[in-house]
């Protein structure tokens, strides 16, 4: 899954603007809007915790992203899982949950070399799913630290200039915290602890945050997406 967004990208290297872009070179074949389109495909695992979470969320990130960057998306959230035969037609995957996240040993090795080959994971901790995400990272990457990353990473700069990851929900009271996972000098999995960025996203009825959260969560969602996407240009 080498440069997955090379197609267009290249374009944007050159000094065009990021418009159109292409979800992946493995793209599923069929409706331009979609296979010439950034795409984010949701995790579905195993464990018993609820994958799917904050359906909203997707579906306005996406449009959101479009807006300000001006990248076309295809709007409709995909669902995979890490045995899916097309799951390498979506470089970016998003993972939500409360509860607990498994994995078999052919999902661990499937996304352990979907995330070597050029894929990109995203979590977000939506209250429920931290002991056992760890405990997937580390079964996953045995052999790489899962590290906290500072507010001078570019993820929190490559778009919006943002001073860290926001908080959007109180819960525990905990400060937020950033982790990611590196690999080849590029970070291949970012997770959102304690912040909740998934539920920023959602309509604004469903959690009645304030407009101001909704806009820290959608300015960390857009960057963590931009990024993802300059960083499999890079490859």
């Amino acid at each position: 899954m080498r440069n997955p967004f090379l197609a267009v990208l290249a374009v944007a290297m050159a000094g065009a603007v990021f418009a159109p872009a292409v979800a992946s070179a493995q793209a599923v074949k069929g409706d331009p809007a979609e296979e010439y389109s950034v795409r984010i495909a949701r995790l579905k695992y195993a464990g018993g915790g609820d994958w799917y979470a904050d359906p909203s969320s997707i579906p306005n990130w996406l449009s959101e992203f479009e807006r300000r960057t001006g990248v076309k998306t295809f709007k409709e959230e995909k669902v995979v899982t890490l045995t899916d035969e097309n799951l390498r037609a979506y470089p970016f995957l998003y993972m939500t949950g409360h509860g607990t996240v498994k994995l078999s040993h052919e999902e661990r090795d499937a996304l352990r070399a979907y995330l070597e080959d050029g894929g990109f994971l995203y979590a977000n901790d939506n209250y429920g799913m931290d002991a056992s995400f760890r405990a997937m990272v580390r079964d996953v990457f045995p052999d790489r630290p899962f590290e906290e990353l500072s507010a001078d990473h570019p993820i929190f700069h490559c778009f919006y200039d943002l001073p860290g990851l926001p908080k959007i929900h109180e819960h525990d009271g905990k400060p937020p915290q950033a982790f990611g996972v590196t690999v080849d000098d590029r970070l291949v999995i970012f997770y959102s602890y304690e912040s909740d960025i998934g539920d920023g996203l959602e309509d604004p009825d469903v959690h009645r945050d304030p407009p101001a959260k909704r806009e820290l969560a959608m300015k960390m969602a857009t960057n963590v997406l931009m990024y993802a996407l300059t960083q499999s240009v890079l490859l």
